[in-house]
């Protein structure tokens, strides 16, 4: 998805879920900050870099593919971009190490969109905006995986745009001087490359950004299906993300007393049916204007643009000390929270391609410096609590 959907619809939802006009402004930027908090980005703040959530392009160009290389860009876009579906899925006749990246396919509805829904659970707006980013993903981005894998996410010639009575083949090119053209089906691509685990492989880049155009219908042959006909919806998908999204931040405001997987905000959507599909129906490759526009009529209120550097200046300025409470604070470690969830459910179902994950309530901690972070807030969460329950 884009910043249409992971910011202006993003906004649209958290206000229908009950939220203020300015905590929505705080959950879509949240969301949007997903896919912009790169290790660029990071060291410009001094900010701790394993909480990057995204890799820009010119940084996967230098990022290594051997084994610590590739663990490291799983973790990241298999945490915050292509959710697994299904970590202990099983397929016959296949080696351990291809069953490996086939349960790293992303889907809507897994066990980890819940665990990423929860996580968010009585944490600050910056938390919430990246649990509704990575909810959203797995609608556009089902049937991909966040790790480098041609037999996983190559395309080929078959693969059809699905208009009204008829097919049309879709032409990729990597030619990137013209944009994307749904009006004769042409779009780019990442080049074509035979090595399993190059990084134009990663993801839908075989696709480019097909996956994220909210109006398209489309279906291909992955080699994972057996070459069977897949077929992905986006229209209906996006609409199904849009109403979970507002279910979900209905629960972290307290209205559910459970997370459900495959419920939805059926009835608060309603009366904005109509708009809201057409919105995402309408064919073009930038929605933000429309949904905007929804978005001012549905709180009366001005939707400032996205604007990275928002809240850099708060994080910047303050004492190292008062750092994690800042904005930008409480969103890295709301993401350091998400990727050692992610990366130690995918390392206790005995797959390595996220890397290691240590338990350190029961063996102390070890790891990567930045994730001791967590620990100490843990452990100050638990203090306090044990001192609140001896006011009582």
């Amino acid at each position: 998805m884009q910043e249409d959907f992971h910011y202006y619809a993003t906004y649209c939802a958290a206000y229908l879920a009950g939220y203020s006009h300015e905590e929505s402004m705080d959950i879509c930027y949240g969301a949007q900050l997903v896919d912009l908090c790169s290790r660029t980005f990071l060291k410009k703040l001094r900010a701790p870099l394993s909480a990057a959530t995204t890799q820009l392009q010119l940084e996967l160009m230098d990022a290594p593919t051997d084994r610590v290389g590739l663990q490291d860009i799983t973790r990241i876009w298999a945490s915050f971009h292509f959710l697994p579906y299904d970590l202990y899925a099983e397929k016959k006749h296949c080696s351990k190490r291809y069953l490996d990246k086939y349960r790293l396919i992303c889907n809507s509805n897994g066990a980890l969109v819940k665990d990423t829904v929860m996580l968010a659970k009585d944490r600050d707006p910056g938390a919430v905006g990246i649990a509704m980013h990575v909810l959203a993903d797995t609608w556009a981005h089902k049937y991909f995986a966040g790790t480098p894998s041609l037999v996983i996410n190559n395309t080929n010639y078959y693969f059809f745009e699905l208009l009204a009575g008829r097919g049309r083949q879709i032409k990729f090119r990597h030619n990137a001087s013209a944009p994307d053209d749904p009006d004769i089906g042409s779009y780019i691509s990442t080049i074509y490359q035979n090595n399993e685990n190059s990084i134009m492989n990663l993801g839908h880049g075989r696709a480019g950004h097909l996956p994220d155009y909210s109006y398209i219908r489309y279906m291909y042959l992955p080699a994972w299906g057996d070459y069977s006909e897949v077929v992905k919806d986006n229209p209906s998908d996006y609409y199904h993300a849009f109403c979970q999204m507002i279910y979900a931040m209905q629960y972290l405001r307290g209205e559910h007393d459970e997370f459900e997987l495959d419920r939805y905000a059926w009835d608060t959507a309603e009366p904005y049916k109509v708009e809201i599909q057409g919105i995402i129906e309408k064919r073009r490759l930038d929605a933000s204007g429309d949904w905007r526009a929804f978005g001012q009529r549905l709180s009366g209120k001005k939707l400032e643009p996205f604007e990275l550097n928002k809240y850099t200046g708060e994080y910047i300025k303050a004492d190292a000390a008062q750092r994690d409470d800042t904005y930008l604070g409480r969103f890295i470690i709301a993401a350091l929270r998400q990727k050692s969830m992610v990366t130690n459910k995918i390392y206790t179902s005995k797959n390595k391609l996220a890397g290691f994950s240590v338990d350190y309530n029961k063996r102390g901690f070890k790891g990567i410096k930045d994730f001791r972070k967590l620990l100490d807030i843990r452990i100050e969460e638990v203090s306090s609590d044990v001192d609140a329950s001896e006011d009582i």
